[in-house]
């Protein structure tokens, strides 16, 4: 498949534009390139990230500002463990006509009606609360009252996670997980942005971010994502990384079947794609590498493979697994 002209230029532009948007977010966001660039990634394949970093690492203020340099409808769910599903999604309540005193049902919609869903602490609910996002996440829609709203587009959920902080919490269930394209680590500062950070929140500057990108924009975006061709080498390697970490599968090392309950499902395999093409035309290629896919393999699996007892006992986790997949 030839990339048409204007596709061509398109990929042009949009190097361009995530050039435009990492300066826009610098404005306010001290180092993370790692981060956005994997939130961009994410963004442009319609997929949603799960954020997991320690308190005051300003995963909030990162997805707001990003949602600002987009052009994007941006709301904050905290999830707390007496959130309701409709406190999410949205409810019907009975209203009345003035003049024939006629009662009916209108649908008041949720949080969830957003480009840009915020899903802070979401393990704090309880699961049932949790449920209320999967059927947004996976169809775009939202049902309610027997009846089904489509959710606006571009659609994306970031979640955040505290991984220190564990009591009274509702760890997500693999089904969930699996929702998410990528389980992105936001670590510590090194001492030069840290002292950045801290010259430039303790004084008058107040940063603020310009829109890059409009809603319309990414969504074209997106659909040009799929455009890009992909060799059938790429393709692969994306599946034989993800079959790889299955214990039962004939191709899985000795490590993988003593090492893991769970491998990654072809849901992996599909991500590890998208998110090299994403990856490519980010960087202006018209075409992603294998390099591209080891790229997207850390934060697409570490969540999708699931260690047994004898990991845990081991001291081996996901993120060693993954590792010891990209050096064979």
């Amino acid at each position: 498949m030839k990339t048409a002209p204007s596709d061509v230029q398109a990929i042009a532009d949009l190097a361009q534009a995530r050039a435009a948007v990492k300066a826009e977010l610098a404005k306010v966001i001290v180092g993370q390139h790692q981060v956005i660039d994997e939130l961009l990634t994410a963004l442009l394949v319609g997929g949603h990230v799960l954020l997991v970093g320690v308190p005051g690492l300003a995963k909030t203020l990162l997805i707001n500002t990003l949602a600002s340099c987009l052009q994007l409808s941006f709301n904050r769910i905290q999830f707390t463990p007496d959130l309701m599903p409709s406190d999410i999604t949205g409810t019907d309540i009975i209203e009345e006509e003035g003049g024939t005193r006629k009662r009916f049902f209108k649908f008041v919609k949720g949080p969830v009606f957003a480009n840009v869903v915020l899903a802070d602490e979401i393990n704090r609910t309880p699961p049932k609360t949790q449920a209320a996002l999967l059927q947004a996440m996976q169809e775009r829609k939202v049902t309610a009252g027997g009846n089904t709203y489509e959710l606006g587009q571009p659609f994306f959920v970031l979640a955040t996670q505290n991984p220190i902080e564990q009591e009274g919490t509702y760890p997500l269930p693999e089904a969930q997980l699996d929702r998410f394209m990528f389980n992105t680590f936001i670590g510590y500062p090194d001492a030069r942005e840290e002292a950045e950070i801290v010259r430039t929140t303790t004084s008058a500057y107040a940063g603020q971010a310009s829109p890059v990108l409009s809603g319309e924009r990414i969504v074209a975006l997106q659909q040009l994502v799929r455009k890009v061709p992909v060799a059938d080498a790429v393709v692969a390697h994306a599946v034989s990384l993800a079959r790889r970490s299955r214990p039962a599968d004939p191709q899985a090392p000795d490590y993988v079947r003593e090492y893991v309950a769970w491998g990654a499902g072809p849901r992996a395999s599909q991500y590890l794609i998208l998110g090299a093409k994403a990856a490519a035309i980010l960087d202006g290629r018209l075409a992603p590498s294998i390099a591209d896919v080891d790229r997207m393999a850390l934060p697409v699996l570490r969540h999708r493979i699931i260690t047994n007892f004898n990991a845990e006992a081991a001291a081996v986790d996901s993120v060693e697994i993954v590792n010891r997949l990209l050096a064979k």
